[in-house]
């Protein structure tokens, strides 16, 4: 099997940021483990799209892998890296879905001119996301 390579993200309400990346971008969630003492808090989660991953997780001071990682709201609002998804359905109706529930477009939806199309968006907690039609494994 082929290394994998799967995002991983911490959010201050990864309960409602679960609900929000399903609902607006389409993730299925495949695994959800939640604190035992406290339901509010999301141990390790594991959202799934067509054959990608993501794996998420609340915010929480008292892990030692915690102080290697900032949120967006405390660096005003950027990125070092952002997650690219491939589409292979509609994007279009992608991007009006995530427009409906409430995603902030950075990018809008366009036709690219290296192949395909895509549109940038950031979710509630500020988190970029970019999808797109080009699927680099195509021409491999």
């Amino acid at each position: 099997m082929p290394s994998t390579i799967i995002p991983c993200l911490r959010y201050h309400r990864a309960v409602e940021a679960i609900d929000f990346l399903c609902k607006a971008f389409d993730f299925q969630a495949h695994a959800v483990f939640r604190h035992a003492h406290d339901d509010s808090v999301v141990e390790h989660a594991q959202l799934t799209y067509g054959g990608g991953m993501v794996m998420l997780g609340s915010v929480r001071e008292d892990t030692p892998f915690a102080r290697h990682m900032v949120q967006p709201d405390e660096v005003m609002g950027r990125e070092t890296q952002c997650a690219c998804v491939t589409v292979t359905g509609d994007l279009r109706a992608h991007y009006e879905r995530a427009k409906a529930a409430g995603a902030l477009i950075v990018e809008e939806y366009a036709e690219k001119h290296q192949g395909g199309a895509g549109y940038a968006a950031r979710d509630p907690e500020g988190h970029l996301w970019y999808f797109g039609t080009y699927d680099p494994w195509a021409d491999a």
